[in-house]
């Protein structure tokens, strides 16, 4: 499959689609952000991580056609790299009781919301975010809107050639227009193009999530997940030449996962409290055999937690983070500074 020829179709189609359509807005959009983290029992008295990195890029927006192009730069201390971050275009059809739309690009899914956990249905177990838990995607969906409900499906490669990727579908149900105060999403993944030219063993993901909000100051999160690589008696000791390996090294087959994560978020609305915060978060997350996940660890406690505080101030906005490290006891902080301007 040639993944290039095809998109370069698909949005020679979409432009010709958007040619008619009146003249959008386009905007300019950019932030500096700094992060620093120390784990307490690191032996070395300085930061266990430090990084200044600004995203600079433009948006545009209309009826038929929205487009984002993002670029990352980072400081010289890390090579001075700029690096491609997002670029998509997103050709929309509105019709009386629907609306479908056709993305195609490289973008980010944050699916899980969490400060620290989830997006199980793309990321690997092995690793822990920091105030952003979103995945990469090359790839070309196409989603259609109805009511309270959004479906995506999506087709996503990890190579320049399409001969290694995944079938990704995700069903977003939006109760707010109901005056329920719930959201609920369901995804599947699975590394279906992985088979059709090589031999791979496929690795399902289910993932489910779910936001409550009892009130406007307090809301209840979560996701669980399920992942299990199928038994396609491929032996390791005698791997073909076109084998694939699983995303992650993990993932060996006939073995199944089952994490999740439950949070809770406090925003006050008024008074004191919405002075000294926007946010309040607590979370707890639980991978069975986390450290058999992490093979190079010598121990890793299964649960994890997460103990966060933001706020914003004009066009910036303040994170601190206290969580766990490999084990529950261990203490990490965290801190950020994103400056935001347009």
């Amino acid at each position: 499959m040639n993944f290039k020829k095809i998109t370069s179709a698909l949005l020679v189609a979409g432009l010709a689609t958007a040619a008619f359509a009146a003249d959008g807005e386009f905007s300019l959009k950019g932030n500096v952000q700094t992060q620093v983290t120390k784990m307490v029992a690191d032996d070395s008295s300085n930061f266990s991580s430090l990084w200044v990195r600004a995203n600079v890029g433009g948006q545009y927006k209309s009826e038929n056609l929205d487009g984002l192009i993002m670029l990352r730069i980072f400081a010289p201390q890390v090579g001075n790299k700029i690096l491609a971050d997002l670029y998509w275009a997103n050709y929309k059809w509105n019709f009386e009781n629907y609306k479908l739309n056709l993305k195609i690009g490289h973008w980010k899914t944050d699916w899980s919301q969490s400060t620290h956990f989830g997006t199980y249905i793309d990321k690997a177990l092995t690793a822990r975010g920091l105030w952003m838990r979103d995945y990469s995607h090359d790839a070309i969906e196409f989603g259609w809107q109805t009511g309270i409900s959004q479906f995506n499906a999506m087709l996503a490669t990890r190579d320049t050639k399409a001969n290694t990727g995944y079938l990704r579908f995700e069903e977003d149900l939006k109760f707010n227009s109901l005056d329920i105060p719930l959201e609920l999403k369901l995804a599947y993944r699975v590394n279906a193009i992985d088979r059709i030219q090589n031999t791979a063993a496929l690795t399902h993901h289910i993932a489910t999530y779910i936001s409550y909000s009892f009130s406007p100051a307090l809301r209840v999160y979560g996701e669980f997940a399920n992942i299990h690589t199928q038994d396609d008696g491929i032996k390791m000791d005698k791997k073909p030449r076109n084998y694939v390996a699983p995303e992650s090294s993990y993932l060996i087959q006939d073995k199944t996962y089952n994490p999740f994560y439950f949070g809770l978020e406090f925003t006050p609305k008024e008074g004191l409290l919405n002075t000294l915060m926007s946010s309040l978060y607590i979370e707890w997350e639980r991978i069975g055999d986390r450290q058999k996940v992490h093979i190079s660890k010598d121990k890793m406690d299964d649960w994890a937690w997460v103990f966060a505080w933001a706020k914003k101030v004009g066009k910036s906005k303040l994170q601190f983070s206290l969580y766990s490290g490999n084990e529950i006891s261990d203490l990490g902080l965290a801190f950020r500074l994103t400056t935001t301007f347009k």
